[in-house]
């Protein structure tokens, strides 16, 4: 079943739960951006609790009223490092940080100019490591609704996700998925990023998405 998702920055774990069994997952590229969403920004855990990391966009206060595949990101701030030490100081000490941490920073030292790219990149790079073998497509055209999505596929077929998932609801993550250990606190926290899951289980990640 195709399943239809805006473009997350490193997103939350139960969104690849929301894959899992489907052969397709559409993207979409025709929609505004919309400030303070997961288009941007991500959730992450650390010793003093779950820290948001945000990527800064050129014109945030105009942002809204550009389309999500021209939205620019601002490189005047220096969010790269400050992301980068955050990451390395929560989970610098998780068992698979040094497995991953690689990848990602090749990643982000791309500097690619648009976040639809960023986002798309670390995508990629998360089915990869999650072993979901799913066709990935963008949108054309933005519709409210989909009564033929893709063409000539019933609306019956379509799982329409956009703006499913938010980080300023208070459980973000509606399907946590199983619990795992966690590098900070007794109890189980829900609707972190899918980094989080990976510093902690490595290659294992994908058995913990349903």
């Amino acid at each position: 079943m195709p399943v239809l998702f805006e473009t997350h920055y490193h997103p939350p774990i139960a969104f690849f739960g929301e894959l899992i069994g489907n052969q397709t997952l559409w993207l979409e590229t025709q929609e505004h951006y919309r400030k303070q969403t997961y288009r941007n920004r991500c959730l992450i855990l650390t010793a003093q609790g779950v820290k948001p990391l945000t990527v800064p966009v050129i014109d945030g206060n105009r942002s809204e009223k550009v389309l999500i595949n021209v939205v620019e990101i601002d490189y005047r701030q220096n969010w790269i490092h400050q992301h980068w030490r955050t990451l390395q100081t929560a989970y610098g000490g998780t068992p698979y940080f040094e497995y991953y941490a690689d990848y990602l920073h090749d990643i982000y030292v791309q500097k690619p100019r648009l976040l639809f790219d960023l986002n798309l990149a670390f995508l990629r790079f998360y089915l990869r490591c999650l072993r979901l073998p799913l066709s990935l497509q963008l949108t054309t055209e933005y519709l409210p609704s989909y009564p033929s999505f893709p063409p000539h596929v019933p609306t019956a077929s379509v799982l329409d996700r956009r703006d499913w998932l938010t980080p300023k609801t208070a459980e973000p993550d509606r399907k946590s998925g199983k619990s795992y250990r966690q590098t900070f606190g007794k109890d189980f926290v829900p609707g972190l990023s899918i980094l989080d899951l990976l510093f902690m289980q490595g290659p294992a990640a994908g058995s913990f998405l349903t």
